[in-house]
């Protein structure tokens, strides 16, 4: 008899999603992300399988985001042949994400090759390309929430809504294996009660093992109230001192949800004295998205999104498609709102407008959104009074604002409060978390809820027919 989970992602840090759930014969794979943050943790990247991705039988993908989808492609480079279950949405935002990374690769390789070429080096490849991207693409299948699907013959799959980003999943699993039954829940990355645009994460109140994401474990986050008013101190300061505002966002959910903050208090933040400028194709497609599966909204971003399908929900917000029109940002010393990608500053147009701004005194960068370690979005938000883009240091002189209360991940009490749902449920293992916040909510729910908490560390295995 075999049902056991093994974890090879996610484990003792925030990226690299990736949980192998064996039963029986059947092997399913719970997400396969990008590890993300300094060059020695994406190196990480290119290593081989720790399994062999030929005998993975199905892959379930709780959400788009690059560090739980971004190593498809590869997977199926290396001999995946099954499905790739996941919700419609999701789907449909993997088709551009997993393109644009791609891309990426690509571009950040042709730009090696060209100093390697110089220095007489041996050449490298892209980890994938758009085309690898494009054949993992026919490996998915799009699923709703609430319905049972059986997905092997002795395991049946249910996705429920995670409020965190669009089509992102909570994972049920029904799993048998000679007469001995278990259930298995995924949290994938669980939203927040009462965010913008999309509905709460669903309740599960059963399972003899929960899996559960970790990013904020040891906070709280601001009130919705607090952050709307830490957000209109920050446009009114900037305002006065006549200087440009950086906001690095993630292309999937975040960029969205300032839209739709931007839209609601237009008059009350006095928008209209800026520009607004959403400097990422990536964004720009990931909203397009966004729009054909408003069937997902909660009721005040539906209300919005009727009023205004027909026309920009901002009259002063300008798109930039191209690298023209993105280039033609860096002339612009005051009065502009540059939305860019990417979310961590590590990669995408949002680093050339660090170079053209971050050094002036007069300049605001909010951030919005977790920071993993060794990114450079992390060095801004500690405190670096210098950072590097391109091999050149640049001062950093501009005022970084960061505001925790537009996380799309659940705090402390969120986490605390979506478990507790469970019945009797003492089983419980932490994925996608940092040392310290793994530690603080470990602590918190053994005290509080009596749970059996364990922190799961790279390469260990949990036996469900033992729990």
């Amino acid at each position: 008899m075999t049902i056991n989970v093994q974890f090879f992602g996610a484990a003792g840090e925030v990226t690299g999603s990736c949980h192998l759930v064996t039963v029986g014969q059947k092997k399913i794979l719970l997400d396969c992300g990008l590890v993300q943050g300094g060059g020695k943790d994406e190196a990480r990247n290119r290593e081989p399988f720790p399994f062999d991705p030929g005998s993975i039988d199905v892959v379930v993908l709780s959400h788009a985001h690059i560090d739980h989808s971004g190593r498809l492609p590869l997977l199926v480079k290396a001999g995946f042949r099954g499905t790739i279950y996941t919700h419609r949405a999701c789907r449909d935002l993997c088709r551009i994400m997993l393109k644009d990374s791609a891309f990426l690769n690509e571009k950040d390789v042709q730009w090696e090759n060209r100093k390697r070429a110089r220095k007489g080096l041996k050449m490298v490849e892209a980890m994938y390309t758009v085309e690898d991207a494009r054949l993992a693409m026919k490996q998915f299948k799009g699923l709703v929430y609430q319905q049972k699907k059986r997905i092997l013959p002795n395991v049946t799959l249910q996705l429920n809504d995670a409020g965190h980003i669009l089509g992102s999943s909570i994972v049920e699993l029904w799993m048998e294996d000679e007469g001995q039954q278990r259930k298995l829940v995924f949290s994938g990355d669980l939203g927040r009660s009462g965010m913008p645009i999309l509905q709460d994460p669903a309740v599960i109140t059963d399972a003899d093992l929960v899996i559960m994401e970790s990013t904020y474990g040891d906070r709280q986050h601001r009130s919705w109230d607090e952050t709307q008013n830490e957000i209109s101190q920050v446009l009114s300061t900037a305002t006065k001192g006549k200087g440009n505002i950086l906001m690095p966002a993630f292309a999937v959910g975040r960029t969205q949800e300032i839209l739709y903050l931007f839209a609601q208090y237009y008059k009350q933040w006095n928008l209209d004295r800026w520009q607004i400028f959403l400097d990422s194709p990536l964004a720009i497609e990931a909203t397009r998205v966004f729009m054909q599966h408003s069937d997902l909204f909660d009721e005040d971003m539906l209300t919005l999104w009727q009023k205004n399908k027909h026309q920009s929900i901002l009259p002063n917000l300008n798109i930039s498609r191209t690298t023209n029109q993105s280039m033609a940002l860096n002339r612009i010393h005051s009065g502009a709102i540059i939305i860019a990608g990417s979310g961590m500053c590590s990669g995408g147009r949002i680093k050339q407008h660090l170079k053209h701004n971050v050094w002036r005194s007069d300049c605001h960068v909010i951030v919005s959104g977790f920071m993993a370690r060794g990114t450079l979005g992390r060095k801004l938000v500690d405190g670096a009074k210098n950072i590097k883009l391109w091999g050149e240091t640049v001062q950093v002189a501009a005022k970084i604002h960061t505001i925790g209360g537009l996380s799309a991940h659940a705090d402390q009490t969120g986490l605390k409060n979506w478990y507790r749902n469970f019945n009797n449920c003492l089983h419980l293992v932490l994925v996608h978390g940092e040392e310290q916040a793994q530690k603080c909510l470990s602590e918190v729910l053994k005290t509080e809820l009596n749970t059996n908490v364990t922190v799961a560390k790279y390469g260990q295995k949990i036996d469900l027919i033992k729990l």
